[in-house]
């Protein structure tokens, strides 16, 4: 019985490395729930802001549900990158964190099994998600902001749906203003009907009244109809500029067609964004990148040559032999002209300088969207070496204090990534080093952590391993 032909040191590792691959187990089914949710979550939130933002472009234009549905989905893919970060997080401090409060950490430990070692499967998850956050920002989230954009745009350039209200003008139907006193509950049945046609772009010069009437749309969905009833119009008639006659028509019933295809949502070309750098890979960043440094040095020698050509001194000499009053006019001549170069020679130069400023800050834009992938990638790595021995520390679990650590946390993350970004388009710091930021100052702090969680160390005193100065 047994394993007779192993040592007790060969038993002791074999029985380890068994008890390991459970741990790992253990852990990974523990980090995979709290993940899937918090990532969710997180995107749902961002979805949700995207709304509030946006909502007032969307609501009252009678969009279909398709319709709206495509722009959460694709705008719900942008924030993918932004979400995966903090529900790394968010999910490595409750997993951690109840692990420790459950006591079973310090039954790990004290197996001879570490926190860096309880970590390492976790580790390879989260760089695999790293690398499918930079693939799909890299790859899909392009294609998503182009359809985002565009779906957003025509959204927004669409008119309001058709709501009429009781007591005040509607102005969203070409050429016609429509008032009407009272609206019947059924929506159909209209009293005090009054319509000012101005068509004709000089002024209301027809108006049209009816006591009651109703409103639909054709079958065909093309026009909306308004049937009038017991009512008279006025028409002004442009025959004499001084004293304008009118016409004046009575009806028992009317109808009025208005055509609705300006109402439906037209589709824009989608090739119009394709140039913007959020609609870009980083292969066609940096092919971009470098199309804008190739136009920035054409510029600059095109701009070399035209003020070499300018600034060619042209020297004037005057004989003595002229007569005095022709010799001053060819001196306010040559005074005139030279004060003319040197005002064309400065409006050279201050294109010049707006050029340069406006093409730079293109390029920055593009090195910062290929900068951002990385970064976001990286991101998910840097909080889970924050978010694992934080939990550990705290020892709570749940969606309690670790929200509050990863909110802390994330918003630090965001306020300097902001203010770096600002910083680099502003051309105060270089691009790598505003991008690169923020995951630069949380990269140490959670190496530290880790130190100090792994050696069971208090928070704020060094690591008990490093030399005691006292």
């Amino acid at each position: 019985m047994g394993y007779p032909n192993r040592s007790p040191q060969e038993y002791h590792w074999f029985l380890k490395r068994i008890s390991m691959k459970k741990l790992n187990l253990f852990i990974i089914k523990s980090f995979i729930g709290p993940f899937i949710f918090t990532f969710f979550l997180a995107l749902f939130l961002l979805l949700m802001q995207f709304l509030w933002k946006y909502i007032d472009d969307l609501v009252g234009k009678g969009l279909q549900i398709t319709e709206v549905g495509k722009l959460l989905f694709y705008a719900a893919a942008r924030f993918v990158p932004m979400a995966l970060p903090i529900s790394v997080l968010l999910s490595s401090i409750m997993t951690f964190g109840n692990i420790a409060e459950k006591s079973e950490l310090l039954a790990i430990k004290s197996a001879g099994i570490s926190l860096k070692q309880s970590m390492t499967p976790l580790f390879f998850i989260i760089v695999f998600v790293s690398c499918s956050s930079f693939l799909f920002s890299n790859y899909y989230m392009p294609y998503a902001n182009l359809k985002a954009g565009s779906l957003l745009y025509d959204i927004r350039k669409q008119k309001p749906a058709l709501n009429i209200k009781e007591g005040m003008f509607y102005n969203e139907l070409s050429g016609y203003s429509i008032k009407i006193d009272k609206k019947l509950e059924n929506g159909v049945d209209l009293e005090g009907i009054l319509i000012y046609d101005h068509n004709s772009e000089k002024g209301n010069d027809k108006v049209i009244i009816a006591e009651k009437g109703k409103m639909y749309i054709s079958e065909n969905e093309r026009y909306f109809v308004i049937a009038l009833e017991n009512g008279h119009s006025y028409y002004e008639m442009d025959l004499d500029k001084s004293n304008k006659p009118f016409q004046r028509s009575n009806f028992k019933e009317d109808i009025l067609r208005f055509d609705l295809s300006e109402f439906g949502m037209k589709r824009s070309s989608e090739d119009l964004y394709r140039n913007h750098y959020a609609m870009m890979n980083n292969k066609q960043l940096i092919n971009a990148i470098d199309s804008i440094n190739q136009k920035i040095t054409q510029k600059k020698e095109r701009y070399a040559t035209q003020l070499s050509e300018k600034t060619k001194v042209q020297r004037t000499s005057f004989s003595n032999k002229e007569q005095p009053n022709t010799v001053l006019l060819n001196k306010q001549k040559a005074y005139t002209r030279a004060i003319n170069d040197v005002k064309f020679i400065k409006s050279i130069i201050r294109n010049h300088q707006r050029e340069m400023k406006y093409h730079q800050e293109i390029a920055i834009k593009h090195e910062v969207e290929w900068h951002r992938k990385y970064t976001m990638a990286i991101a998910c790595i840097v909080f889970f070496l924050l978010g694992a021995p934080l939990g550990a520390i705290i020892k709570k679990g749940g969606f309690g204090m670790p929200v509050i650590v990863s909110v802390g946390f994330f918003i630090a993350f965001h306020i300097i990534s902001v203010t770096t970004e600002k910083m680099v388009k502003e051309a105060e710091i270089s691009v790598t080093q505003g991008m690169w930021t923020a995951n630069a100052i949380l990269l140490p702090i959670g190496i530290y952590l880790i130190v100090t969680a792994n050696s069971d160390s208090p928070l704020l005193r060094w690591p008990s391993f490093w030399p005691n100065k006292s």
